[in-house]
């Protein structure tokens, strides 16, 4: 299991998990601004890191806990508003430290916009969700929700030791490794529950990588996630010097279609209040659970470590997540970089990620900083490979897991935006 060891209960509740669905509000509401986000907690757990992850935050300084982040308005689209997301948590119920019925509350008050519990499901719910936690986990999660304010969400995470772990989200029941055994089996449970979403979660860390990213060309729509940010980790270069493949190209290039995300994946009970832990921004219509998970199934989300942040960007006019329609010419990236007064003038990078081998090919990169509009016109062709990933960085840190020597992206990832992809 992920997370820390934890002495926990055996269940012994193997009834059916199938249940009616848990509370989908469908409520029209403005969208609530939070102005500050994050609390005096943030730096509580900062001794508890591990080292690196404690170096890389310390390293930070520039960064202040708790600083109000920018205005939730893209500067390059209309339409929708940021939200601040962590969609990957845990408490008792499988390998966590926490009390459920805390945890929304802290994610609330920490300043996050959207937040969700995901505990495991396991074999046998050993150190894993039993039927009446899941229904628990979906009566807290209908509680705490507040219909244009803050979207707390039920989930679960589908954890085998081998293949790995994915997030399944919007579902009415669970599947454990007794009823979805192996990657292909979950994505067909997945593909019977419309309107279901997953996410590959911190890929690579577990060696058989969802079988090597093997396609499902069925589960391709529900497969929204890609975790770059997992705690204080960049995910790009993971396994790359034991001799694996990026993560982000083995799983682009098999042919899924995800968005990228970050999360802290909490295990402690300080649910929210970590500074320099991955975190997902959301552009929503409004901040309900309906147009929550709209906006996930759209991929218009980026992945970052940093609160507070706000990151749009277009492709020849295209909101990232989409579809870019051309077979071989120049495209325009706009790129709408922020985190308000706390990084005044602060210098930043954009790098544009094509597919590659082992790892990904930087066909450019361009300098700006915080609060400036980015534009970066590159050539492209289908033929290369149909997908780019903006990567924006801080050129000043560098990355904890760097790839191949003089790699543009051995700099400190600061956020990713979700993929396009490239149609003739």
């Amino acid at each position: 299991m992920s997370g820390h060891p934890h002495p926990h209960h055996c269940h012994h509740d193997h009834r059916s998990t199938d249940e009616a669905p848990y509370g989908q509000v469908d409520v029209t509401a403005s969208v609530g601004r939070r102005a500050l986000l994050g609390g005096a907690g943030g730096m509580l757990m900062l001794a508890a890191l591990p080292t690196p992850a404690r170096a890389a935050t310390t390293m930070m300084a520039d960064v202040p806990v708790a600083a109000a982040g920018a205005a939730r308005t893209s500067a390059i689209t209309q339409g929708t508003t940021l939200v601040h997301a962590d969609l990957h948590n845990h408490t008792v119920m499988s390998d966590g430290d926490g009390s459920a019925q805390a945890a929304f509350a802290s994610m609330r008050e920490a300043g996050l916009d959207v937040a969700a519990l995901t505990d495991h499901a396991t074999l046998f719910a050993v150190d894993g969700l039993s039927s009446s936690e899941w229904r628990t986990t979906g009566e807290l999660a209908n509680a705490a929700d507040d219909p244009g304010r803050f979207t707390a969400i039920r989930g679960f995470e589908w954890s085998h030791p081998l293949q790995g772990h994915i997030n399944v989200w919007n579902t009415s029941d669970f599947a454990d490794l007794l009823r979805a055994g192996s990657t292909g089996s979950l994505y067909r449970w997945l593909t019977g529950r419309p309107g279901g979403l997953a996410s590959f979660n911190h890929p690579g860390r577990e060696l058989g990588r969802f079988d090597d990213f093997s396609f499902h060309a069925s589960a391709r729509d529900q497969l929204v996630g890609l975790e770059m940010f997992n705690r204080t980790d960049d995910y790009l270069f993971e396994g790359w010097s034991s001799g694996r493949t990026s993560p982000l190209v083995a799983c682009l290039n098999a042919g899924w279609r995800p968005g990228l995300t970050g999360v802290t994946d909490e295990h402690g009970t300080t649910w929210g209040f970590h500074e320099g832990k991955g975190r997902s921004g959301l552009w929503v219509t409004e901040n309900t659970r309906a147009a929550v998970f709209e906006a996930m199934a759209a991929r218009r989300c980026f992945a970052t470590r940093v609160s507070g942040l706000r990151v749009d960007a277009t492709a020849n006019g295209v909101r990232m997540g989409g579809v870019v329609n051309v077979t071989s010419g120049d495209v325009r990236f706009l790129v709408d970089i922020d985190r308000g007064a706390a990084w005044d003038g602060k210098p930043l990078r954009v790098q544009v990620l094509r597919p590659g081998t082992s790892t990904p090919t930087v066909v450019d990169v361009v300098e700006t900083v915080n609060g400036r509009l980015a534009e970066v016109t590159v050539p492209l062709r289908a033929a290369d490979g149909d997908w780019v990933v903006l990567r924006i960085s801080d050129p000043a840190l560098p990355n904890g897991t760097p790839g191949p020597v003089g790699h543009p992206c051995n700099d400190f990832g600061v956020a990713y935006t979700s993929p396009w992809w490239l149609r003739p």
